[in-house]
């Protein structure tokens, strides 16, 4: 059965390569067999092979031969990458002497699965079908642990994926080893993170790498954060996801918007260590600053009020939004601003002013300065409270303001 399953996979990876031009000493490894062994198909898919020696030189033959892209990614572990637009075709030279030491040097045993395609075997020596079958991420060693503390996080993030529980034994290890996560390198970390933020049974997860104290040293306040609050957010989500955007995105800043210090500046540089981008970031502490406001709203704010409201955070409305659902902020307040952000043609959300500052310097005899910004955006305001309609009116309001000296 388990061959079976292995075969119906590959029979769907579409690379324009054949695999059977491999070394009879090949074997498909880690992530590749589990996913196969669980039915499990990304899009696009990741096949990693370990072979007995030269997986630079075999991975830029078929590069060459079938017209794929070729990357070095570890000249001194010999690992190399073979890029389709189908999907990616990882090589690796085998660690050690023999296949199973390559495998017993890897993190869980769901991942120390090996299957050779010429002689359709399995390589099994640390009973990770049987763990795949019990649904247990177990750890192959804690040696393996210390050697790349990461897999502590990605323990967490596996088993959010693949909805597993983590063996207790392999739980406790990770316990112990905690603040070695702190020797990770930033980007490493961002990634196992972004993976759990988004994961099926990411909150679960999240909670519990938070309650063992997984995210202390890179998000020291996230202690504060339990799973209701996770799941608060995803019911916030639910409803803005269809809006548009980048899903994946949207769902990691929001959920990290949760696990951040409340204090712009505080949250702005626990991120920038995460090595987070500037517009992640700026979003993330946007959202931070401006959702306390939000909240306290009692009343629908007036059209001016608004105007300016939407000019602030239009560009991160949608985590705004999702926040403010999950902290169930009164629909009367939220709602009505969740309209004017679906309509494109709201003069409020998306004004579209009746002069512009060239119109305001000629019609006003005006010179460049701070003062022409200013009347457009009184113009603006007055538009949208149906103060003027028109452009002559608009102008002639202008003017006005002008005259009486009043901003």
């Amino acid at each position: 059965m388990s061959i079976a399953k292995i075969k119906s996979y590959l029979a769907q990876v579409d690379f324009p390569v054949d695999l059977a031009l491999l070394p009879d000493g090949a074997y498909l490894v880690g992530g590749s067999v589990r996913d196969a062994l669980l039915q499990r198909y990304r899009h696009p898919p990741d096949l990693d092979f370990v072979l007995p020696e030269k997986a630079i030189a075999t991975a830029k033959e078929f590069a060459n031969l079938f017209g794929g892209g070729f990357v070095v990614l570890d000249q001194e572990r010999e690992i190399a990458r073979v890029v389709f637009d189908q999907g990616t075709l990882d090589l690796a030279s085998q660690e050690g002497a023999t296949l199973e030491t390559d495998l017993h040097r890897r993190d869980f045993t769901i991942n120390a699965i090996a299957y050779n395609l010429k002689s359709q075997q399995l390589v099994d020596p640390l009973g990770g079908l049987v763990d795949l079958e019990q649904g247990f991420l177990r750890m192959v060693a804690d040696k393996n642990l210390d050697d790349d503390p990461l897999r502590l996080l990605r323990a967490y993030r596996q088993a959010a994926q693949l909805d597993f529980t983590i063996e207790t034994e392999t739980k406790k290890a990770i316990g112990d080893r905690v603040p070695l996560l702190s020797t990770v390198a930033a980007e490493r970390v961002q990634a196992e993170l972004n993976y759990l933020l988004v994961a099926p049974h990411g909150n679960k997860w999240l909670a519990a790498a938070n309650e063992d104290g997984l995210l202390n040293f890179w998000l020291p306040k996230s202690v504060q954060v339990d799973i209701a609050a996770l799941e608060a957010i995803t019911t916030g989500l639910e409803g803005l996801l269809e809006i548009g955007g980048d899903q994946s995105e949207l769902k990691i800043l929001t959920k990290l918007s949760v696990l951040v210090t409340s204090e712009p500046d505080l949250a702005e540089a626990e991120l920038t260590c995460l090595k987070y981008a500037r517009h992640q970031v700026k979003a993330v502490t946007k959202t931070v600053k401006y959702l306390p406001q939000l909240q306290q709203m009692t009343q629908t704010m007036s059209l001016r009020e608004q105007y300016f409201w939407f000019l602030e955070v239009k560009d991160i409305f949608l985590l705004l939004m999702a926040r403010a659902i999950a902290l169930e902020t009164p629909k009367e307040i939220i709602n009505p601003l969740i309209d004017r952000y679906l309509d494109p043609t709201d003069p409020v959300a998306y004004p579209q002013c009746l002069v512009t500052g060239n119109d305001l310097l000629r019609e006003l005899n005006l010179k460049p300065s701070r003062l022409i910004g200013e009347l457009l955006t009184e113009i603006q305001v007055a538009q949208i409270e149906s103060k003027v309609t028109t452009y002559q009116q608009a102008i002639d309001f202008a003017n006005a303001i002008l005259r009486s000296k009043t901003f």
